[in-house]
């Protein structure tokens, strides 16, 4: 949108201490008049003939004025121009803070995210508004990396079976005897993956914009949901999934946060003992929190392994890729969902091998039937 061009604020400052320095200057000689020159009489009577030895010379008003008026009218002028050259130089020195994060700002809208104010000096109002300038723009170039490694993961992942499905056709068109069961079985598979991909990648942008309405939820309920959910996964695998905990209120979507529990507990079950081993949920209130914790067996890891967990599309050291393998997006999803509920994901190796996951949630009183 144009705008009408106006006076920069450096003028504007400049000119308002050169009138503040004015109306100073006149009012300090406005109250020398009244105070002063009113005391002395309009005229002065002259010294009486033959009087010796003669009085002195004492002027007049009219005299005083020819005296004071044309050096007040110098001092004047003197102020102004001070007034003007030091509140041109001081309005520099107060706005150059200014004109740096004008700088970074236009440096920002260009695509430059790296540049940092890094305002130097005291704590002021220009030093804060800086700090809270370069915070910002390094979420925003931590985000926008994070965007850009998470776009061409997604175009990686989706590529995949798009090439397969090509692979899979070009073959059935080349070999027109090749069993079509197999095929379809093929396809199939690939087809379900890129499904399951796609819905996941739907649901973390979901979560991302935090696009639901919210409401009171209980989380012991969902984690009983999903654990039945996945039971029948769980005893195929010959493990034991155990869940325990009181109510344990909070405010958010159903459906996001039963995904959430839902994914981790099909992570806890996917990358467990090949048998034998068990998956433990609980849940519990705690001071302000509401909180959900997932246990699983397992081999042993390290915490650098564990911090990759959450980005997207990883899937950890030596995980086996299978029918329940996932899509590399479960703990990104349960880590995007904490996070637009106003909580926190964390994962810590157990020490005899496994994982445990903690999810805090702001803890919401329960509902209270009318």
């Amino acid at each position: 949108m144009g705008r009408q061009p106006g006076l920069s604020v450096r003028l504007k400052l400049t000119l308002s201490y050169a009138g503040f320095l004015m109306l100073a200057g006149g009012l300090l000689l406005t109250v020398v008049w009244v105070f002063l020159l009113r005391y002395v009489p309009e005229v002065i009577a002259p010294d009486l003939p033959g009087r010796w030895p003669p009085g002195p010379s004492v002027p007049d008003r009219t005299a005083l004025e020819r005296a004071f008026v044309p050096k007040a009218a110098v001092v004047m002028v003197v102020l102004l121009v001070f007034g003007l050259l030091g509140g041109w130089l001081l309005a520099g020195s107060m706005l150059a803070p200014l004109t740096r994060i004008t700088h970074a700002t236009r440096l920002a809208a260009n695509g430059s995210l790296s540049h940092r104010i890094g305002l130097e000096g005291r704590h002021d109002e220009f030093r804060e508004l800086a700090d809270a300038f370069d915070t910002m723009l390094a979420r925003i170039e931590a985000h926008d990396a994070e965007q850009q490694r998470f776009a061409a993961n997604a175009s990686h992942e989706l590529r995949t079976p798009l090439a397969i499905t090509q692979t899979l056709l070009d073959v059935a068109r080349n070999d027109p005897d090749r069993d079509a069961g197999e095929l379809v079985d093929r396809l199939h598979f690939v087809n379900t993956r890129a499904i399951d991909l796609t819905e996941a990648l739907l649901l973390l942008s979901r979560a991302n914009q935090r696009s639901f309405t919210k409401e009171h939820v209980d989380l012991s309920l969902i984690a009983e949901e999903a654990a039945e959910t996945l039971l029948p996964l769980a005893e195929k695998r010959g493990l034991t999934i155990e869940t325990s905990g009181d109510l344990t209120p909070t405010a958010g979507s159903h459906a996001l946060l039963l995904q959430m529990t839902t994914n981790l507990v099909h992570n806890a079950i996917v990358h467990n003992l090949p048998e034998g081993g068990t998956v433990r949920v609980t849940t519990g209130a705690h001071p302000a929190k509401a909180v959900l914790t997932v246990e699983n067996t397992g081999e042993k890891l390290t915490p650098q392994v564990v911090s990759t967990f959450t980005e997207p599309f990883q899937r950890g050291t030596q995980r086996v890729r299978s029918d329940h393998a996932g899509v590399g997006l479960g703990l990104a999803i349960v880590r995007s969902i904490a996070q637009a509920h106003g909580g926190t994901l964390t994962l810590a190796p157990r020490a005899g091998g496994g994982l445990r996951i903690t999810v805090r949630l702001p803890l919401a009183p329960p509902p209270t039937d009318r």
